[in-house]
């Protein structure tokens, strides 16, 4: 709706912003661009970016039907504000007037009155104070994703199309209450101070390279620079501990892994978050109860959920249609579907694990002893499990070489004759990748790694995979092993930049954000909100999964007990066993040197 005109009465700047605007229209980021090409994720939903296309499409053919139409500055500026928001980019008073297409005076007026009516807010630029950034409120956010969904309803209703399908319409979002439906990040009343910008340092996984590319609009929310480094897992923790050593810490947040967090509690490098931020504001009831509980050492919480993504069982739920299988709920009946769908001669293979030598293959095993019943420390029992809250204990001793962890032996040595020939090389990503090629029938898997097969529509996993919960043994129960990071802040950060740093924390782990992070391609929502946002369960049947799990106390991080030495036998667990698998010991052999240097590392 946008029309161009001589820019009379214009001051320079605004007609600069005009010429901006109609060379981007020339390069093809008008409405002229088909609404099918738009990006299907990206800062809110597929439909307000699709609803924004439509709306300047069907403006500019009436404009051009109706030679005496007249442009709306209000809905020009609306539009305007909206996709610089949803893109990340700064917009000037000057510039949504210039996008108004009506004279200068006229949009100052009416911009004026949209500022006062509280559908936009402003935020100050610059230390001067008289350089100001506009911003949708949430309320305007909230009108124009709900209109959204009805002008794009209606479009597809009027034209006899279609934009869900029917089941999704009556017994997803629009049967349940809007109030279940969070609303996009909103900028931050004042933008952070802070010299350089805020500092990350992160892991290089698909959750944390969707926040990469968010960047520029958590840039707008927060209000100033983000600068991310990312690293394998052993890289970021030793970087970490290094930075830990320093006068003062070269990153505001850290992102930590679960296990670690009681070594770094222990450590001092990390800030207890009571220290710098009232809890209460993070909503903890709203975590899922595992990953906030495994985020605390000593009673204290150290860092706050930014992914929370547990190891389930990823299968093919065609091929085991096919086949007449059930799901696979317990151990013995996920070797006789492995061994069902075990096919080498085809290039087809049962069952992917981590079983690289070293920290893959120590957190599969204790995984497996847990789906056996067998936790690696004395932890006391509990309803649902063990109480890893106590790990710290004094009298807290290995548990290793037991009758409970030789049958999980036993089991990842059945498991080694239906997996590919090269699994004793495979870790995270690997073991993934040729499920997701169609390769494996089934493989242990976190949920961050989902969007190989669910965004890929030539994958033969994809939009056929069911997830599980580790199928269990005889003496265990179903159980989804927590992992994820979580986001702390170095105890070695300067006292003049911790404010800062707690906001921006607050800021990349609320609803709002994680479930933006969702709408860009991540699988993991540490939130119960963000889980059972209808936006989100239409994305993916993980998140549904996922807090069913929860909520049936499936959910646990005692498989892996945050202990300080944890890391250490991780790595013992994973040298020993690798040594079984390989033949080179004897079951009873491995877990008894395992038992004996895991004492060591504990004393």
């Amino acid at each position: 709706m946008v029309k161009a005109r001589d820019g009379a009465g214009m001051p320079e700047d605004a007609k600069e912003a005009l010429v901006v605007q109609m060379s981007d229209i020339q390069k093809g980021h008008s409405s002229r661009v088909p609404i099918r090409a738009l990006p299907a994720a990206s800062g809110e939903s597929a439909a307000l970016p699709a609803a924004l296309a439509f709306l300047e499409a069907v403006g500019l053919e009436l404009e051009m039907a109706m030679e005496i139409a007249e442009p709306n500055p209000y809905l020009n500026m609306t539009i305007a504000l909206l996709r610089a928001h949803l893109s990340g980019k700064v917009v000037t008073a000057t510039m949504l007037v210039a996008a108004s297409g009506v004279p200068y005076a006229t949009g100052r007026r009416k911009l004026q009155r949209m500022l006062q009516s509280g559908l936009i807010e402003q935020r100050v630029r610059t230390r001067s104070g008289r350089s100001f950034s506009l911003h949708p409120t949430e309320r305007l956010m909230a009108n124009w994703r709900q209109f959204a969904d009805r002008i794009m309803r209606l479009s597809a209703e009027t034209t006899g199309g279609t934009t869900q399908t029917e089941g999704d319409y009556y017994y997803g979002a629009s049967y349940l209450p809007a109030s279940q439906s969070i609303a996009p990040p909103q900028v931050l009343p004042e933008p952070l101070q802070v010299g350089g910008g805020v500092r990350v340092l992160v892991h290089g996984d698909p959750t944390f390279m969707v926040m990469d590319n968010l960047k520029r609009q958590f840039e707008q929310i927060i209000g100033t620079n983000i600068s991310q480094r990312a690293f394998s897992i052993d890289r970021l923790r030793n970087e970490a501990l290094r930075n830990a050593e320093r006068r003062f810490s070269k990153y505001d947040i850290i992102a930590v892994d679960l296990p670690w967090i009681g070594e770094f509690a222990e450590k001092g490098v990390l800030l207890p978050l009571d220290e710098c931020i009232d809890l209460a504001r993070l909503d903890p009831p709203d975590f899922h109860t595992a990953g906030w509980m495994a985020a605390h050492w000593g009673g204290r919480a150290y860092g706050v959920p930014g992914q929370t993504t547990p190891e389930l069982l990823f299968y093919r739920k065609d091929l085991f249609a096919e086949a007449g299988l059930e799901p696979p709920v317990t151990t013995d009946k996920l070797i006789t579907a492995a061994r069902h769908f075990h096919a080498p001669q085809r290039g087809r293979y049962g069952i992917a694990w981590n079983a690289a030598r070293g920290t893959a293959l120590g957190h599969q095993f204790l995984m497996t002893c847990a789906d056996f019943g067998q936790p690696i420390l004395n932890l006391d029992p509990i309803a649902g499990g063990f109480n890893a809250d106590t790990a710290g204990r004094s009298d807290i001793v290995v548990t290793i070489d037991t009758p409970l962890a030789r049958d999980a032996c036993d089991y990842l040595l059945e498991l080694l004759d239906y997996s590919p020939p090269d699994i004793l090389s495979m870790s995270w990503y690997e073991r993934v990748r040729p499920y997701a090629a169609g390769k494996i029938a089934m493989a242990y898997g976190y949920t961050l790694l989902a969007p190989y097969f669910e965004r890929d529509p030539a994958s033969p996993a994809h939009e056929t995979t069911g997830y599980l919960p580790h199928p269990a043994g005889p003496k265990g129960r179903p159980l989804a092993p927590v992992g994820g990071y979580v986001l702390g802040i170095p105890a070695n950060l300067a006292p003049e930049r911790r404010a800062a740093a707690a906001e921006a924390l607050v800021a990349f782990t609320s609803p709002e954000a994680q479930k933006l992070y969702v709408l860009n391609g991540s699988r993991t929502a540490p939130r119960y909100s963000v889980g059972a946002d209808p936006e989100v369960r239409r994305i993916s049947p993980v998140f549904e999964a996922v807090d069913s799990m929860s909520l049936r106390d499936e959910l646990q991080y005692w498989p892996r007990p945050p202990i300080p030495q944890i890391t250490e036998i991780f790595e013992i667990c994973g040298q020993e066993i690798h040594d079984m698998l390989r033949g080179v010991q004897s079951p009873r052999d491995a877990l008894r040197r395992a038992q004996l240097r895991a004492e060591s590392a504990l004393e």
